[in-house]
């Protein structure tokens, strides 16, 4: 049974400053979160707190031990073997500070090269620093917030179909993937050798465009693709009737699928209508993410698509249908983990960082 943990205020006011500066080093941060929790709730033994706070049984006794023993200073790093420090804590806890809340005067983002000179370190120390704190001012991502009125709604509703999926029914996700281009290289491409990657020529020539049209099954990971050369609601309902033919007739139909407006018109809306075992969940508004058949196209146009050479919009067909087939002989079903509270409140910090989110 371990021991009690009582804080003093200085030391609980220390481990939150730990939990809370971002400059601070993930595994002191943890630490930090495994001492206050075990003083918060001295009746959890580590047992319980391991599976809450998500880590290893015998990592939280250990550190809870180690406080017991030393105290605050039990949780930092030991001293290891090697040469002495060139720059203490003061200087890499500047570096970093500098790193995440100010930029140089030439450049939206800082260079090895420019923090060196700016703070008077060496390249190749800046470089250990951020390589060691997880930092990478040179790399951009891109987001954006659905601002959908029922975004929790349907959040919760299509979590709840991948997480709990209802009995005798069958969970779609449905999606189309426009404009596919059959391109082929100028020129031949050189191939794969020792010492030598694939090279193409940057242009291309076009071949003309089709469109796939593809339902994944949230269970098994098998798909069900059409290739069409339009994309409107007439292909849209065409393919409704291909998964209508191909799926059990005593099954309900769960379909996850965009707002395209191809999936709205009178003629969608009448389809349902007369094929009542068919129930549409749409996704919020510039929420892509939450469709797993997003998934699966990305790894078609990473594996067939987009270093493929073409000559018509029917070789192109013909790969797609291909790797359908493939797929299809070995499925692999994506496992959805997040549940949407957890979603919830990962967006909700997201909103809390970020400038002008209105939230």
């Amino acid at each position: 049974m371990r021991k009690p943990i009582a804080l003093t205020a200085d030391e609980r006011c220390e481990l939150e400053a730990w939990v809370r500066r971002p400059s601070t080093a993930q595994a002191l941060a943890m630490r930090s979160r495994i001492v206050l929790a075990a003083a918060d709730f001295p009746e959890k033994h580590d047992g319980i707190l391991s599976s809450e706070l998500r880590l290893n049984r015998n990592t939280v006794g250990r550190w809870c031990r180690r406080f017991l023993q030393k105290r605050v200073a039990g949780l930092l790093d030991e001293p290891r073997p090697g040469a002495p420090r060139k720059y203490g804590d003061e200087k890499i806890e500047a570096l970093i500070t500098k790193t995440l809340e100010s930029k140089p005067e030439d450049a939206t983002h800082w260079s090895t090269r420019s923090m060196s000179s700016a703070i008077g370190m060496s390249q190749s120390t800046v470089s250990r620093v951020w390589r060691a704190f997880n930092l990478k001012p040179h790399r951009s991502e891109v987001f954006k917030l659905s601002t959908d009125p029922l975004f929790v709604e349907k959040v919760r509703d299509i979590v709840g179909l991948y997480l709990d999926p209802p009995d005798k029914a069958l969970v779609l996700c449905v999606d189309e993937k426009t404009q596919i281009q059959a391109l082929d290289r100028t020129q031949p491409s050189l191939p794969l050798a020792i010492g030598h990657g694939e090279t193409r020529t940057h242009d291309y020539v076009r071949y003309g465009t089709t469109s796939l049209f593809a339902a994944l099954s949230v269970t098994t990971g098998e798909v069900i693709g059409s290739l069409f050369r339009r994309h409107r609601a007439r292909e849209f309902k065409k393919f409704l009737n291909t998964i209508e033919s191909q799926v059990p007739p005593d099954l309900d139909v769960h379909v996850i699928l965009d707002n395209s407006s191809t999936h709205k018109t009178p003629a969608i809306r009448a389809w349902l209508r007369k094929n009542t075992r068919f129930h549409f969940h749409f996704t919020p508004t510039s929420s892509s993410w939450i469709n797993l058949v997003e998934r699966w196209f990305a790894a078609l146009t990473d594996k067939q698509i987009k270093r493929g050479a073409h000559r018509s919009t029917e070789a192109l067909e013909d790969a797609i249908r291909r790797y359908v087939q493939f797929n299809n002989n070995n499925p692999r079903p994506y496992t959805w983990t997040k549940t949407a509270d957890e979603i919830l409140g990962a967006l909700g910090r997201l909103c809390s960082r970020i400038s002008d989110s209105g939230h």
